[in-house]
């Protein structure tokens, strides 16, 4: 009977919907809330296990299952779950996927079954007012050490300001939403609910770094920062549906990571940078924390004379990684190298995913302005 009972639990993993977790999207979930009748991913169950006043959680293979279980299951399942969990779920809030941060994807299943956002309007507040403030523990520039800074981000005006003092009437820096990109990098920041925001000074990217101690208070911030984004581009690009404007809010980077360069003329030796690949510009950095880069190079498409090759010409010298990398841009070439053929061929593949893609026009103005660099 128990074994009939586990079966029957199963079998309802073909239904449509329920084949993938429903918090995350993985493939084959394992697990089941018997309380929410959702199925989901073993990371999933892990976060639902820690709001047991909403979610009790079973092994779908494993645990032994009640019939009144099993019925409760086959009357819900994802679908009927997301229908009524995810009914009002703004176009700009963040659905994460399995290989987000465990701080996204803990708030979202916090926010949709424990708090109950998307069903109640009036409880998106805290991202949804187009103002929020606070304060933010923020990376200092040159000593590294995390101190607390007032933010204040206000889509009437179209910025994200912070301030070094309270009392202080003029703003450290008044960041553009049009230029504003935010991405979470715990691993990196050292802190789980660590956040990298980008903006650009002058034409350059410039970072800065912050947490805060409460997950939710980090999460809404970040939902905030996407909100104004999207209420800006709207008005940007007044014809664009949520659908084409939504993939523009925030960006993860497409790669980061440790390689070797060598300066433009190629005969100084090669020192290892930390390179970030975010969108067309692959920056690079002394330390993955700097504030802002050592330098940026602008990877246009195939059509423009952008190309991407494996290895190094034969007579490079001074590089003690042994995997190069050749990116010819019409102006000049740039030498990379790896530490191994892993991360080599990830880069390439990188590198390649933005040079088959056709340019944007107004990605022409932003390559101009890299060629009149001094």
């Amino acid at each position: 009977m128990a074994k009939e009972r586990r079966r029957a639990v199963q079998e309802l993993l073909q239904r449509p919907g329920n084949g993938y977790c429903a918090d995350c999207g993985a493939p084959d979930p394992d697990w089941a809330s018997y309380t929410l009748g959702v199925f989901i991913c073993l990371s999933c169950s892990g976060i639902h296990r820690n709001i047991p006043q909403v979610s009790k959680v079973k092994s779908v293979r494993l645990d032994a299952w009640e019939e009144a279980q099993v019925e409760f299951m086959a009357s819900h399942g994802n679908n009927a779950a997301r229908a009524t969990y995810e009914s009002k779920v703004p176009s700009f809030y963040y659905r994460p996927t399995s290989s987000d941060c465990q701080l996204l994807r803990e708030q979202w299943i916090r926010a949709k079954y424990e708090r109950q956002e998307f069903t109640h309007l009036e409880k998106q507040e805290p991202y949804s007012a187009g103002y929020r403030e606070g304060f933010l523990w923020k990376r200092g520039r040159d000593n590294g050490q995390f101190l607390s800074r007032k933010f204040v981000l206000t889509e009437r005006e179209g910025a994200l300001k912070y301030f070094n003092r309270n009392d202080a009437k003029e703003p450290k820096a008044i960041m553009k939403i049009e230029h504003l990109n935010a991405t979470f990098q715990p691993a990196k920041i050292g802190h789980p609910h660590g956040l990298q925001v980008t903006y650009l000074k002058d034409n350059s990217t410039r970072n800065i770094f912050v947490y805060h101690e409460d997950g939710k208070e980090m999460v809404d911030w970040f939902n905030a920062l996407r909100a104004a984004r999207f209420h800006y581009l709207q008005v940007a690009f007044p014809g664009a549906s949520d659908a084409d404007l939504v993939p523009k809010l925030s960006r993860n980077y497409l790669k980061e990571g440790y390689m070797e360069k060598t300066g433009p003329k190629q005969t100084e030796g090669f020192r290892k940078r930390w390179f970030t690949m975010d969108d067309r510009r692959l920056m690079y950095f002394k330390d993955p924390l700097d504030a802002f880069a050592r330098g940026e190079v602008f990877i246009g498409s195939r059509e423009s004379g952008y190309t991407v090759l494996d290895g190094l010409p034969p007579s490079t010298q001074g590089h003690h990684w042994p995997h190069g990398i050749t990116i010819v841009t019409p102006e000049r070439k740039f030498l990379l190298a790896c530490e191994t053929e892993s991360e080599q061929r990830a880069w390439v593949e990188a590198f390649r995913k933005v040079v088959d893609r056709p340019m944007l026009p107004q990605e022409y103005a932003v390559e101009a302005h890299f060629k009149h660099k001094p």
